[in-house]
């Protein structure tokens, strides 16, 4: 088993870090230049902050736990080569004094060139075929359509109306195409084929339906497609057990963050990731449909060499019988291309 194309090394294009707020501009650590910067306060109810460079730094936030349209009363300054520069008149909820703050972050950067032949041009783009991550800015039709994604077949793509309140309507290859969930609700996936066309993505292009959420006539969307990359990302799912030796889920890799919600009902999502936690258990639970504060009170996972386990009964992460999706990125892969094998935690 190998992993070519630099992802031997994950944090290259995935990278979490966290930090503590102190009312200026720069916040730096993350290896790379980012294109997608999510930001949550560890502390306080503040709403989650999704910025990327497509719609561009000071564009504004858009919030994985509201239907709110681009809010220009939150915006960065800049994405920089080691992180990014938050606005010195917009730091709530980002880099407020003493706030402790998580950032995810991802890298896409390529910015022409994307293949396929889609019904709809995008306005903007950024994508890394390499690590499986595009950023697509588009204006939609009201009418089926197709557009780029650049990575190989996605596995999950998530679509946010940007001029108009809606929610964020996010595609799973483990439900199909028939369904969406929503990041912002707790809700369970619903059916529809004003979504997706009741189609599958393919090497170059994904459909949309003419469902206003993300593709009304002359309004403007930003998508975020993930395709899997082994030893770097995984998309699946896992039925619960609601055993405290919980079910087992193989990724291939040492997880670095996971998201998890699941499909048998309503319930919340879930955040965790290697840096807020650094040992087994890992603990520090965030959410993306709701500001509230971190919990760690729940001991829901070990990261393992080459997947995770659930440690904890029932609750949303492992109630015998219901199905969770996942989304997870890799700290390290299981084997890397030297052959040599990484550690557990």
């Amino acid at each position: 088993m190998s992993y070519t194309n630099g992802l031997d090394n994950p944090a290259e294009y995935f990278n979490t870090i966290i930090y503590t707020g102190d009312d200026s501009q720069d916040v730096t650590g993350v290896g790379f230049q980012p294109d997608l910067v999510w930001v949550k306060a560890r502390g306080n109810t503040y709403n989650h902050q999704v910025h990327d460079s497509v719609r561009g730094a000071t564009a504004g936030m858009l919030s994985s736990n509201q239907n709110i349209a681009e809010d220009t009363n939150y915006q960065f300054d800049s994405f920089d080569s080691d992180g990014f520069t938050t606005d010195s008149g917009n730091i709530t909820g980002i880099n407020g004094d003493t706030h402790t703050q998580v950032a995810w972050c991802w890298k896409a950067g390529t910015t022409s060139g994307i293949s396929g032949s889609p019904s709809i041009t995008p306005a903007s783009y950024s994508f890394n075929a390499t690590s499986g991550f595009s950023i697509i800015k588009y204006v939609g039709t009201g009418a089926n359509a197709t557009l780029p994604h650049g990575l190989g077949v996605p596995k999950m793509i998530i679509c946010k109306e940007l001029d108009n309140t809606g929610s964020w309507i996010t595609y799973h290859a483990s439900i199909g195409n028939t369904k969406s969930v929503f990041i912002n609700t707790t809700q369970a996936p619903d059916t529809d084929a004003t979504y997706w066309q009741d189609t599958t993505p393919t090497s170059t292009l994904f459909s949309l339906g003419s469902n206003g959420n993300l593709n009304q006539s002359s309004t403007n969307y930003i998508a975020y497609c993930f395709a899997e990359k082994q030893g770097f990302s995984k998309f699946g799912k896992y039925t619960g057990n609601g055993n405290a030796d919980g079910t087992f889920v193989y990724t291939g890799f040492r997880p670095a963050m996971i998201i998890i919600k699941t499909t048998s009902g309503s319930d919340r999502w879930v955040i965790s990731d290697n840096k807020r936690d650094p040992d087994n258990p890992v603990v520090g639970e965030l959410n993306p449909n709701d500001d509230t504060v971190e919990d760690t009170s729940n001991t829901p996972f070990d990261f393992l060499s080459n997947g995770f386990k659930l440690r904890r009964t029932g609750d949303v992460f492992n109630t015998d019988g219901n199905v969770y999706i996942y989304m997870a990125f890799a700290e390290a892969p299981f084997v890397n291309s030297n052959g040599v094998p990484c550690n557990a935690r």
